[in-house]
């Protein structure tokens, strides 16, 4: 597997966003997105710092986004 561009998370936000998930609420620091398929992925919010590399690679799986798309919506 390639290695993930590290990203903070107001990129993943607009990344996920572009893949058709929208916001549905938060809980304390973690906003919950999802898309019309049912999907749901938990992004930690604090401010700008970038996600470690293990968070990007669980958001991803569970978003259902190769990493290869993930790269070309960057």
């Amino acid at each position: 597997m390639p290695r993930l561009p590290r990203v903070s998370a107001k990129r993943m936000v607009s990344v996920l966003e572009k893949c058709g998930f929208t916001w549905t609420r938060q809980s304390g620091s973690y906003a919950i997105y999802k898309n019309a398929e049912g999907l749901r992925a938990t992004i930690p919010i604090h401010g700008n710092t970038i996600l470690h590399p293990k968070i990007v690679k669980t958001i991803l799986r569970d978003a259902n986004i190769s990493p290869m798309d993930f790269k070309k919506m960057l």
